[in-house]
């Protein structure tokens, strides 16, 4: 579990961590010799097509039943993941384990074309990795489009609320995690400061994929959860960066964490604030442009490059993509982006979620393991203090009368691939030990697959004291035409 999760750090899901996806390359050197790039090339591409093909029905199958039955379409999306991935079909999987081909469908693409098992192995390991990239570009396109539809003058708003809401979803989780691990079970103190600091993050991918579908992005809880989000992937990274250096040398190197905090906030101030100065130059230079595709490649340039230099000063490349949305969506080509990138995002943001769930290893919640059974007690405390941690970021919120927050609180629930780099990091380290891994790896399955189905709940309810009443104003009208 510790190298499969070691792994997912350099998958490109995550790219601000600076480990090398193909950390297992020495091993199969050896093998690797024995096929030339010539011969190698056209593998890939198509164990590439083949597994885009099932990433693709994974997706839309299991998005097509959860939309059925009244689910968010990503919480199929993820389900699908897990059923072609590790935890049952072995069809996306990924070379993190060791030097054998574990993928059913590299096994396929060998027997169809008469490859060795050795030979596969470098195919195995290319198809993995642009499957890998794939989905990062999957998250940067969604967050960049999510960044479009999102008002940054209501973000700038509801900024000090998101704010709030932020600081108490990553304090409250942390203190409470830390304290009741060395409390309750006697664990040791850096390896329950890393536990704890992995309840803190949360995946605004997932949450912000869930209010899209919504159609709740723009409302005001929206854009307070997608501001806290934001701000929560910042504190995330400061935080990993301080339990990481804690857990390698003992201390905490201050130089470092003031660079991610000065960064972080300079970077996204000041792309934003640069942006809305250059963004008139931006629309001249567009409209000056006579070739197909000047608005949405143009559009796509600027987003990889504020996400490039994100990812540059260590930071998440979504967040450039994040600012760059913002940014755009203030000018008088936002309509045309918005309708230009979304069959892009419907091309690439499955790959994310399939691959998320493909990664996630469910063995670990099968309690006849014993095994498991220390990680799964530890992790029951885990899940109650990593809902309630931020279930309680929504009663944070000061100024906002009317509002839902429930509904924001369970909004900042999803951990997704950030609580899993936590635990990947702490597993490298050698800071966990392997039931405090698995009750980390628990807790984010848990939250990751019970956000999406309670927001929809949230929002419902909050919408069902107004909808008796929306009728009302029609019969009014109606009477006052008649008389």
């Amino acid at each position: 579990m510790a190298n499969w999760m070691s792994g997912l750090i350099g998958s490109g899901l995550i790219s601000n961590l600076p480990t090398d996806f193909l950390s297992t390359k020495s091993a199969f050197s050896p093998w690797l010799a024995e096929v030339s790039e010539a011969e190698v090339e056209p593998l890939v591409l198509a164990s590439v097509l083949l597994s885009l093909v099932v990433v693709y029905l994974a997706a839309k199958i299991g998005g097509e039943l959860c939309a059925r039955v009244n689910l968010p379409a990503v919480l199929g999306e993820l389900i699908g993941g897990v059923v072609v991935g590790v935890s049952a079909m072995h069809l996306i999987v990924f070379p993190e384990g060791g030097g054998e081909v574990q993928s059913l469908l590299m096994n396929l693409v060998g027997m169809t074309t008469g490859q060795a098992p050795s030979d596969l192995l470098r195919v195995f390991q290319g198809e993995s990795e642009v499957i890998s990239v794939l989905a990062e570009l999957g998250v940067i396109v969604l967050l960049f489009e999510i960044g479009l539809e999102s008002d940054l003058k209501e973000l700038i708003r509801v900024g000090p609320q998101a704010a709030v809401v932020a600081v108490v979803g990553v304090v409250v989780p942390f203190a409470a995690g830390t304290a009741g691990l060395i409390a309750i079970f006697g664990i040791d103190t850096i390896p329950a400061v890393f536990a704890g600091a992995a309840l803190t993050a949360t995946s605004i991918g997932i949450t912000a994929k869930v209010l899209a579908e919504m159609q709740q992005l723009s409302s005001k809880e929206g854009q307070i959860i997608i501001g806290a989000a934001v701000l929560d992937d910042v504190l995330g990274i400061i935080v990993l960066a301080v339990v990481a250096s804690l857990a390698k040398t003992g201390e905490i190197e201050i130089l470092n964490v003031a660079f991610l905090i000065a960064g972080a906030a300079t970077f996204l101030v000041g792309s934003i604030f640069l942006g809305r100065l250059l963004s008139p130059y931006f629309v001249m230079v567009v409209n000056q442009m006579r070739t197909r595709g000047q608005v949405i490649i143009s559009s796509l340039i600027f987003a990889f490059v504020l996400a490039y230099i994100a990812a540059a000063i260590q930071l998440e490349a979504i967040l450039g993509a994040f600012a760059a949305g913002l940014i755009l969506a203030e000018t008088s080509k936002h309509k045309e982006i918005e309708e230009q990138i979304s069959p892009i995002a419907d091309m690439l943001v499955p790959i994310f979620f399939i691959v998320v769930g493909a990664r996630t290893d469910i063995s670990v919640l099968n309690p006849l393991n014993p095994e498991n059974r220390a990680g799964l007690v530890i992790a029951s405390f885990l899940v109650v203090v990593a809902i309630l941690g931020k279930v309680i970021t929504g009663f944070a919120i000061f100024g906002q009368p009317g509002i839902n927050r429930l509904a924001v609180g369970v909004g900042m629930i999803p951990r997704g691939e950030v609580g899993l780099v936590f635990a990947g990091v702490g597993a490298a380290s050698g800071v966990l030990t392997e039931s405090l891994d698995a009750a980390i790896i628990v807790m984010v399955i848990f939250t990751t697959f019970v956000a999406p189905p309670l927001l929809r709940i949230v929002f419902k309810d909050d919408e069902d004291p107004i909808s008796p009443a929306a009728p009302a104003p029609e019969l009014e009208t109606a009477d006052e035409v008649g008389s």
